[in-house]
């Protein structure tokens, strides 16, 4: 199986850790905290958010790629951003592309940020579930536990962020119709699990008739105390089998959705584009407030610890870390599938699956759903593939 390009990689940025003004139940990257339990307040400082420029700008890339994520990572202030924005085109080398996308959950956006997107030509991917009722399930205000002290009687530390039970739907909502009117690009991000997985439809179509026409949907699996908030292996099928024929063929050319293009990339091209679907993890490092770097965010822990990017004992920290041997044994892990995966008809889309949807042992919690998407799909999407080399065969021949 082939796996991406590993001679250039991005980078994952966590500028404010797990700091969020939203307590949403499902969160998998909140419990991150813990790892930073002496800092009350997670915020990069302006000297590590340099260090980590010049980093990454010392090594070749195609396309120096940013992605700015959380937490909530607009906690930081627009201050912080427009310094890093003016601080990459100082010290990119010349020439260079530069790419940033910001994940948010809206709530802080105002007309200020959505001039300073503008023009730095930020990509802002905006978390939102669904209509009122959905989306209010689990994403609520938080309340944050004064710093001088916890809760009488509980375990809540100082500093940290409780759950209110107030949904943010209209916040969320009203930032989706500014970014439309500022006309900034963005694009919705969906996180499909057990509250959403059997309304397919009324999330898509709610997600148009706010003008939304890039849409991205993120499988929820998690494993313990956390597993009912999963979306089930039948339910993920049945969600994206149904998103699917509601978008072929009315929307092909209307809406763009995240996976379908991963798909198409792939059967025309013959790149993969995302981690999850290639035969190995990695394409990215996460770089957290502090300016530790670790292989991915779902696997932020010590004990994978990459090194940090104000290292003085290496000439490139962020070369040091891509090129460990940590790094190679963690990226290895995608392809230990199991031996059902190996005589699988859709292994070359799936890779296995991410390993954080595979149980210890045995095929990732989603297999059943992916299965029945990729028989009910294939067929079209090898369609659209064959339209999409004929359409770029014409275009070369047509530039001569």
């Amino acid at each position: 199986m082939a796996t991406p390009n590993r001679t250039s990689f991005s980078l994952l940025v966590k500028p404010a850790g797990a700091d969020c003004n939203f307590h949403c139940g499902y969160c998998f990257y909140l419990p991150k905290a813990s790892l930073f339990a002496d800092v009350s307040q997670p915020r990069m400082t302006l000297e590590t958010a340099e260090a980590m420029l010049r980093a990454y700008f010392a090594t070749p890339q195609p396309v120096y790629s940013f992605g700015w994520q959380g937490g909530e990572p607009t906690l930081m202030g627009i201050d912080f951003f427009r310094e890093v924005l003016t601080l990459q085109r100082r010290l990119a080398p010349p020439g260079a592309r530069i790419a940033n996308g910001l994940q948010t959950n809206g709530s802080l956006l105002t007309a200020e940020w959505a001039a300073l997107f503008r023009e730095y030509d930020v990509l802002v991917g905006l978390s939102i579930d669904g209509p009122q009722e959905i989306h209010n399930a689990h994403r609520h205000w938080a309340a944050r536990v004064p710093l001088a002290r916890g809760r009488a009687g509980s375990d809540d530390k100082p500093g940290a962020a409780r759950d209110t039970g107030i949904g943010t739907h209209d916040r969320v909502e009203r930032c989706a119709r500014l970014l439309r009117a500022e006309k900034v690009a963005f694009n919705a991000l969906t996180v499909v699990g057990a509250h959403n997985e059997d309304h397919p439809l009324e999330v898509y179509d709610y997600l148009r008739s706010l003008g939304i026409r890039h849409m991205q949907f993120i499988p929820l699996v998690e494993w313990g105390a956390s597993s009912s908030y999963s979306v089930s292996p039948e339910g993920w099928g049945t969600f994206l089998k149904a998103i699917f024929d509601r978008w072929y063929p009315r929307d092909v050319r209307r809406v763009s959705i995240r996976h379908h293009d991963s798909v198409l990339e792939l059967l025309a091209l013959g790149r993969y584009n995302v981690c999850t679907m290639s035969g190995s993890c990695g394409g990215h490092l996460v770089v957290e407030h502090t300016g530790d770097i670790f292989p991915c965010d779902f696997y932020v822990e010590w004990d994978l610890r990459l090194g940090n990017v104000r290292d003085e004992g290496t000439d490139n920290p962020l070369v040091a870390a891509e090129s460990s041997r940590l790094r190679r044994t963690f990226r290895k892990q995608k392809a230990r599938w199991d031996a059902e995966c190996a005589g699988c008809d859709y292994l070359r889309f799936c890779g296995g699956d991410c390993p954080k949807m595979r149980p210890s042992e045995g095929t990732s919690h989603l297999c059943e759903g992916w299965r029945a998407f990729y028989g009910h799909t294939l067929e079209r999407f090898r369609g659209l593939a064959r339209l999409v080399q004929d359409e770029r065969a014409e275009r070369l021949r047509l530039r001569g």
